[in-house]
């Protein structure tokens, strides 16, 4: 039987009006829960207008933050501080200024400074880990480019500076590709709404000046990869053609990659291999990841991905299992050929941003249920529930093709 999603009857949080930086926009919510109590805490992006750095002749930046929620009742209800962000990019223009302090205490290239996007809060080996699609400049109102007519607005804040050389760091700059940078979360405080110790730069997992990268995030835990105990990413190049396998595809997929250290996911240390593309029509445009992957039993994992058809029928999700290989990159075993998850409700259906939206960025399992966070029209959040153990059994119905099997797991 195919499990029961239930919703949000109305968007858990939206834009708030007289909030500079979440005026405009309220989505994309990454969930945890405290291990100490029962209270979910969630970190959503958010962006408004940014007048006090406004050029002439320019629109609006629209540089996006990260703010902090918790919930008491398992996701129905949330109380959020629209008071400041918990995590706000510096918006420095200077190249001499555009640096950060890593976990080791290094000055780095802040590749947050412009965009912080998208979070997704995970474990690996222990620790909490958040990581953020991020941009080194703010664009101006960017969801113009899916208007008619369209407007890029993605360059509007890069400065001079960034023509004045090809190192990869200007590169990126050039662009203004997203980046994904992972932080360390220090849940207590966070808790305390301590947010200045809250986070710590870690470092860049993408190469901007290779791929606009996003959806990245790491499974929980290391595997064994060539002969090393490796940890291991999922991620979701624009230009898949820069990577192995690449000429296999002919639109954005998702990838695995492993490390024997985080840092070295942005070089040529990492290795990098293709774990699916798209097979339905409702994955036309692209495919990617949606969140970290839950563990279903020793070796087999449950990974929740989204589709883009185009910009009229939008994002949908669904889900996939894949299971560990020894000495070698997890493979998928099982693939739902259904959309499972997509925007029906009244409140989650476009308005400025012409494209439908229902976009996971978080799940947990408490008790029987899988909760999700999910962003909306690309302006509002919600929370989906549905009984965990029912939907991997749905899942497994399917081979690696989406093909259902004769033999249905007990």
């Amino acid at each position: 039987m195919k499990p029961i999603f239930r919703y949000s009857p109305q968007p858990v949080l939206e834009p708030v009006q007289d909030c500079e930086w979440a005026s405009k926009m309220v989505l994309n919510p990454a969930i945890v829960k405290d291990p100490a109590s029962d209270e979910l805490h969630m970190l959503f992006r958010a962006t408004g207008p940014w007048s006090q750095k406004r050029k002439e002749g320019k629109h609006d930046p629209y540089p996006i933050f990260l703010g902090y929620a918790v919930s008491g009742d398992l996701g129905r209800t949330w109380e959020a501080d629209f008071s400041r962000p918990a995590l706000a990019p510096a918006l420095n223009e200077r190249f001499e200024d555009i640096y950060i302090t890593d976990i080791r205490g290094s000055r780095v290239r802040d590749y947050a400074n412009g965009c912080i996007e998208d979070p997704r809060i995970f474990p690996v080996e222990g620790e909490l880990y958040v990581s953020a699609a991020c941009r080194l400049f703010p664009p101006g109102p960017y969801w113009l480019i899916d208007q008619e007519p369209s407007v890029d607005t993605r360059g509007d804040y890069v400065p001079e500076w960034v023509h004045e050389g090809e190192d990869p760091f200007r590169a990126a700059a050039r662009s203004n590709n997203t980046v994904t940078v992972l932080f360390k979360l220090d849940l207590d405080k966070l808790k305390e709404r301590r947010y200045e110790a809250a986070f710590t730069y870690v470092c860049p997992l993408t190469e901007g000046h290779v791929s606009d990268n996003r959806d990245v995030f790491l499974f929980p835990e290391k595997m064994r990869i060539e002969g090393k105990m490796q940890y291991v990413m999922l991620h979701r190049p624009m230009t898949p053609a820069s990577f192995p396998q690449g000429s296999q595809v002919d639109a954005p997929s998702i990838y695995l990659a492993a490390a024997e250290r985080l840092e070295d996911f942005a070089s040529d240390r990492a290795s990098h291999r293709l774990l699916a593309t798209r097979e339905f029509h409702w994955e036309n445009d692209r495919i990617g990841a949606s969140w970290a992957p839950l563990r279903i039993s020793s070796g087999e994992w449950l990974v929740a991905y989204h589709g883009k058809k185009d910009s009229h029928f939008g994002y949908t999700q669904s889900f996939l299992i894949v299971r560990e290989q020894e000495n070698d990159f997890p493979i998928v075993t099982h693939r739902c050929p259904e959309r499972l998850m997509y925007a029906q409700q009244s409140w989650e259906m476009p308005a400025d941003y012409p494209t439908p939206c229902l976009f996971t960025t978080g799940g947990i399992v408490v008790g029987d249920d899988l909760i999700m966070s999910y962003g909306a029209a690309d302006q509002k959040a919600g929370v989906s529930w549905v009984n965990f153990a029912e939907l991997v059994d749905y899942v497994k119905k399917f081979d690696a093709k989406g093909v259902m099997t004769a033999t249905q797991p007990k």
